[in-house]
Formats: C-alpha cells, structure tokens, sequence
C-alpha cells in the first residue's frame, strides 16, 4: 500500500536517526522533523553558530547527514495527522523557527498557563515537550498522555 494514501497515522513520526537523536539529543529534547517545515529546518541548520545562543556547530558530514534526514522527514513530507496539522496552521510566509510559535501549537497550548510552565523548575519551557507529554519519544502527543509535574518547592526552615 502507498503511505501517501493511507490514513495519516495518529502523532508525529518519531525520531528514528541515531546520528541526529545523539547530536541533538545530547542538548534538548531531539524533536520529531514532522513538527516543522523543511523551510525551518534549513533555516536552523544553516545558524547553528548561533543555536537560540549556543553554539551547536557540527562536522561538516554530520551536518549534512543530519540536514538531509531532517529534510527528508520534514512536515509535509511525513504521513503524519500532527505534521499535517502543523503545516496547514501556517500563515503565508517564512515558518518560525520554534515549535512552539507555530500557530498549531499555540492553540494546543493556549489553556496552560505559560508563567506556570516558566516557574516550574522541571519543565522551564514550552521546548520541553517529554516533560509533560510521556510520550513525546515516541512521537505520541495525545492529550491523555500529558502528566504535568508540580513545582517543588523547599521546605520552609523552622524558626
């Protein structure tokens, strides 16, 4: 059966390169290509010098191979239902480069209170998808499968 004309799968393809999930993933959380365009992920690819202020530049072959596999599996080019929703939520012109300023995962997101996931000491951000979403790995983004961790906090010294 041709995968263009079965039923997008439920979720996201998950992130199946180990060249791409060791690189990246020794930083962050290696996302899904599916979640953004190819139009992003040249754009990230070609600035790692300066990676949302890090610096996470890479061999040239790395590089390359990293690139193309994120191309290849980019939104758009995946029989994804989540990568499809991803896409078609963008305005006309250039994609951001986050995942999450992509108007699809704003509305999502829309019901979480944002200074909440800021304070929480373990999830600190929106970019910290398996925080919340056990199983983001997995490329599953289910709303059921979302556990949000209490913030801890110290326990108050007796006077």
């Amino acid at each position: 059966m041709d995968k263009w004309a079965a039923q997008p799968a439920p979720g996201v393809e998950p992130a199946g390169n180990p060249r791409y999930t060791a690189s990246c993933g020794s930083c962050h959380f290696p996302y899904q290509p599916g979640l953004l365009p190819a139009q992003s992920w040249e754009r990230l690819m070609g600035g790692l010098s300066k990676h949302f202020g890090d610096n996470a530049e890479l061999p040239p072959e790395e590089l390359n191979s990293i690139r193309n596999y994120l191309l290849n599996n980019a939104a758009g080019r995946t029989n994804s239902a989540v990568s499809a929703e991803m896409l078609s939520s963008l305005p006309p012109g250039e994609p951001p480069l986050r995942i999450s300023e992509l108007p699809y995962f704003v509305k999502e997101h829309a019901k979480v209170d944002a200074q909440g996931v800021k304070d929480n000491p373990e999830i600190r951000s929106f970019s910290s998808c398996n925080v919340c979403h056990t199983r983001a790995a997995e490329g599953s983004y289910s709303e059921g499968e979302v556990h949000i961790p209490t913030a801890r906090h110290k326990a108050e010294k007796p006077l």
